[in-house]
C-alpha cells in the first residue's frame, strides 16, 4: 500500500481524527489511525471504543490498501512539513515510512484486524438538521453538563426529539439549559443521552454552514454524517431527569437588563469572590440591581447596574461563574431575568426568544 498526497489535504482529517484518541490509552492500538484507501478515496478512523470518527479525502495517488498509524506522531509530522510539501506514506513490512523532500520517518505499525469498531445497530429515526442550527443548540447547552459526576447520566447531553421539536438539555444539579430548534418533519419521540466527549468533539466537527447534518439515532448509539466526516458514539443508558419539574411554572419578578453591562460587572465583582464558592450576592431595587462580592481576606467588591424592574426589594446569592457562562451563551442585547424569592431558582434567557432557557439554583452567602 502507499499512499501521495499534499499536507493540506491530510492535517485535516487527521487532526479530526487525532482529537478522538486518548493520549493514555488502556488497549495500544487505541492510539493508532486506521487508515485506508480505496477507489480514489482516502479514510482515516480514529476510536477510543467510545467515540468514533471517520474522516475522508482524496489522495493525489497510490495504490488501494490499508495500515494503522500512530495517529499523534504522525499529525506532528505533518505539521511541522511545510505547507506546500507533499507526502508519500508506505507500508513496508510492519513498518509505514512516511517520505517528504529530504525528510524520511519510520513508524511502527499494528495489524489492522486489531483495531476496533463500533458496532452500530439499526438506525430508528433519521433526520437532518443544518450545521449551524446543531452548533448553536450544543454550544447553548453543553457547558451544563456535569464532569465526573456519580450520577452517570448528567456526564452527558440529552437530545429529545417531541414530533417537530429537537431540544437539547444539560445539568449538573446546580444550573440547566434548554435549547430547542424545529425540525423540517414529524420524527416522533425520542430522548437519548450523548456523553460528554461525544457532545464535545461533535461541536468541534459542525461549521457555521446552511450544510446538512444527517442524524441517526440507534439503540444504543448516535451517528452524525457530514461532508467527508462521519462521527459515532455510544449513548449512555441512563434515565435523564423531567427537566421540566426544574423550569419555574411562574415567577413573581421579572428584570430586564442590558446583557453587556450585566456580564461586565459580573466578572469583575467575581474578581473578589471566594475563590472556592464563587459566590456574589444580588440585591434587587427600583431601577437597580447591586453586585456585591467578598472573601475571606476581607476585601469586598460592589457593582451597581440599571434594570427596568419596578417591585418589592430582595436579595439572592448565586455562583458567579453559572451566571456569566448563561449570558454569555445567549446572543441578544438584553436579558431577561425571572426570580420568585431567596430560596427559588432564577432563569434566564432572551426577551421574545424562546430558543434557549437557563434555570440557576441560589446558594446562601
Amino acid at each position: 500500500m502507499e499512499i501521495s498526497i499534499s499536507r493540506d489535504d491530510l492535517i485535516k482529517p487527521l487532526s479530526q481524527v487525532a482529537g478522538v484518541v486518548e493520549r493514555r490509552q488502556t488497549l495500544p492500538i487505541l492510539a493508532y489511525t486506521l487508515v485506508k484507501q480505496d477507489k480514489g478515496e482516502l479514510t482515516l478512523t480514529g476510536t477510543d471504543l467510545e467515540v468514533e470518527v471517520l474522516a475522508a479525502t482524496k489522495p493525489g495517488g497510490g495504490t488501494d490498501g490499508e495500515m494503522t498509524i500512530p495517529a499523534r506522531k504522525l499529525l506532528d509530522i505533518c505539521r511541522g512539513l511545510p505547507t506546500d510539501a507533499e507526502i508519500t506514506i508506505s507500508l513496508k513490512g510492519e513498518k509505514a515510512m512516511v517520505r517528504s523532500g529530504r525528510s524520511r520517518f519510520t513508524l511502527v505499525t499494528m495489524p489492522t484486524t486489531d483495531f476496533p469498531a463500533i458496532e452500530a445497530t439499526e438506525w430508528s429515526e433519521i433526520f437532518e438538521v443544518p450545521q449551524k442550527a446543531l452548533k448553536a443548540l450544543l454550544e447553548n447547552t453543553q457547558f451544563c453538563m456535569a464532569h465526573q459526576d456519580v450520577r452517570y447520566y448528567l456526564n452527558g447531553l440529552l437530545l429529545e426529539v417531541e414530533g417537530k421539536n429537537l431540544k437539547a438539555v444539560a445539568t449538573d444539579g446546580h444550573r440547566m439549559a434548554l435549547a430547542e430548534l424545529t425540525l423540517t418533519e414529524d420524527q416522533g419521540s425520542r430522548q437519548v443521552i450523548v456523553p460528554r466527549k461525544g457532545v464535545l468533539e461533535l461541536s468541534r466537527f459542525l461549521e457555521d454552514s446552511e450544510e446538512a447534518a444527517r442524524i441517526s439515532l440507534g439503540i444504543n448509539h448516535i451517528r452524525v454524517e457530514l461532508p467527508d466526516l462521519t462521527f459515532t458514539s455510544k449513548l449512555i443508558d441512563g434515565r435523564f431527569p423531567d427537566y421540566n419539574k426544574v423550569v419555574p411554572a411562574s415567577q413573581s419578578k421579572e428584570i430586564l437588563v442590558d446583557r453587556q453591562t450585566f456580564r461586565d460587572a459580573l466578572s469583575r465583582a467575581a474578581i473578589l469572590s471566594n475563590e472556592k464558592y464563587r459566590g456574589v450576592r444580588l440585591s434587587l431595587t427600583n431601577g437597580s440591581l447591586t453586585i456585591t462580592a467578598h472573601n475571606p481576606e476581607q476585601e469586598e467588591a460592589e457593582e451597581e447596574v440599571s434594570v427596568d424592574y419596578s417591585g418589592e426589594e430582595m436579595e439572592i446569592g448565586f455562583n458567579v461563574n453559572y451566571i456569566i457562562e448563561a449570558i454569555s451563551a445567549l446572543q441578544s442585547e438584553q436579558v431577561k431575568l425571572g426570580l420568585n424569592d431567596p430560596n427559588s431558582s432564577c432563569t434566564l434567557l432572551a426577551p421574545n426568544s424562546n430558543a434557549a432557557l437557563y434555570v440557576v439554583m441560589p446558594m446562601r452567602l
